[in-house]
């Protein structure tokens, strides 16, 4: 399938991408091999940025692009600069990375694993690309992980929340600064007891891939410590549209709880039909009916409406911390956007950052040099507080948080959304952390395995 059905171009401030045009059958290599896949010759670096831009996670994944395409114009020496004057690593000056400007590529994955698979090998072959950052789907994270380690190429996770990504499917060619389904559990078990107690009927409904699997595994471990029962969990498919069917069985269940382990659209369909059921104004066992959804993002609140209020979920990072990296983020996004970022913007952004201080640190774009260079990595001034890149398995840890839906304040047309969630606790980093032999990561038998530089 040719480039154009999968890639726009995005070049920032200079000139041709060094192999552009080429349809080689085999990955583009630099002068005498240079030790790794696509090895950078000229004045400029080419990055690939796989993201959804159709599709029922679309909405995330435009706002992942849109983070993504601001990060290029930081490293360029473009705009404000944004997280580079936070960062606690002061190697980013501007000026690109190790000196060549920053070019980039894009493709859409649609939410689906073999077309993300295409898109990056594309970007890969015929454009390129030293880095590949993106995806709004653990399935499509997971598949395009495994492509970048078998083509030599580092993969920086964008929006990928199953805990097979850094689990048993972990890559030592890929990283994930986004949290995981563990982790929202852990955030969210003790919230959920001190609101509603240790006596809960829970009914799941559970996208059928990766990421809801292990939500829901996660979240029943957390909400059984606690006390609840688990009624039932019935797993949907992806891009349902009308989940009407699967909801309708909750009113004769007995539960009293409904746990969406749904996301995107998905989640905004799956919530939006369970209110108009009547799921939020009903007594079951004694007790009020409630909504749970574990992941929240800002696009989804917007587009659930007033459906998201009272509504518990976790996210990675919102938009209203108030410390001094998020605030500059926040600044350079709304400068250029006209709104706040999302979680999913951040996480892309971040992740762009970081491979570019990597290599800076590195001094070389050889991806085991730069994996090397982001294991047992510690940091600070990307909006979380203190994190730490894991080793072990590549994983961020950092504070969580815990977020409720609320009614909209501030009725701006640029705000529309992006404030009907509220922060209900930072969940401490030491809550959520797990040793990277745990069962539910693979056990110890799961392993990074070795560093594949391509060549």
């Amino acid at each position: 399938m040719s480039k154009s059905n999968f890639t726009r171009r995005g070049v920032l401030r200079t000139g041709a991408i060094a192999g552009a045009g080429l349809a080689l059958p085999t990955y583009l290599r630099a002068d005498a091999h240079a030790g790794f896949t696509n090895a950078p010759t000229g004045s400029t670096v080419t990055i690939g940025f796989n993201v959804p831009q159709t599709g029922a996670y679309a909405e995330e994944g435009l706002d992942e692009l849109r983070a993504q395409e601001l990060a290029v114009e930081h490293l360029n020496g473009i705009g404000d600069g944004g997280m580079l004057n936070t960062f606690s690593s002061k190697v980013l000056d501007g000026t690109g990375i190790l000196g060549k400007q920053v070019n980039f590529v894009t493709g859409d994955t649609q939410t689906k694993s073999d077309v993300a698979r295409a898109a990056a090998q594309s970007m890969i072959q015929k454009d390129g690309v030293i880095m590949v950052n993106g995806g709004s789907s653990s399935g499509v994270a997971i598949a395009v992980q495994g492509l970048c380690q078998e083509a030599g190429i580092i993969f920086m996770a964008g929006l990928t929340h199953s805990n097979d990504t850094t689990g048993k499917d972990r890559k030592a060619n890929g990283f994930r600064h986004f949290f995981n389904g563990y982790m929202s559990g852990a955030a969210l078990g003790p919230i959920l007891e001190k609101e509603y107690g240790s006596d809960r009927n829970a009914y799941h409904l559970t996208a059928d891939y990766t990421w809801g699997w292990t939500q829901q595994e996660s979240m029943q471990q957390s909400t059984e410590a606690i006390g609840w029962n688990t009624a039932q969990n019935v797993l949907t498919p992806v891009g349902a549209g009308d989940f009407s069917s699967y909801i309708a069985p909750v009113l004769n269940s007995g539960a009293d709880t409904l746990v969406l382990n749904h996301y995107g659209a998905d989640m905004v369909n799956s919530l939006t039909q369970a209110t108009q059921f009547g799921l939020k104004d009903k007594q079951v066992n004694g007790k009020d009916f409630k909504i749970i959804v574990p992941l929240f993002s800002e696009l989804m609140a917007a587009g659930a409406g007033t459906n998201i209020e009272g509504v518990f979920g976790s996210m990675n990072w919102n938009w209203q911390l108030q410390d001094e990296g998020t605030q500059a983020f926040v600044r350079s996004f709304g400068e250029k956007y006209g709104r706040p970022p999302s979680g999913s913007a951040h996480t892309c952004y971040v992740q762009t950052l970081l491979y570019a201080d990597a290599v800076t640190r590195a001094g070389s774009f050889n991806p085991c040099a730069v994996a090397e260079a982001l294991e047992d990595f510690e940091f600070d001034g990307l909006g979380n507080g203190p994190t730490f890149y894991r080793g072990a398995d590549h994983q961020c840890f950092k504070d969580v948080l815990v977020m409720k839906g609320v009614a909209s304040a501030s009725g701006s047309a640029s705000m529309v959304g992006y404030d009907t969630v509220e922060i209900v606790e930072v969940t401490p980093r030491a809550q959520v952390e797990y040793p990277s032999d745990h069962p539910m990561f693979g056990g110890p038998e799961a392993s990074l395995g070795e560093c594949n530089p391509g060549a």
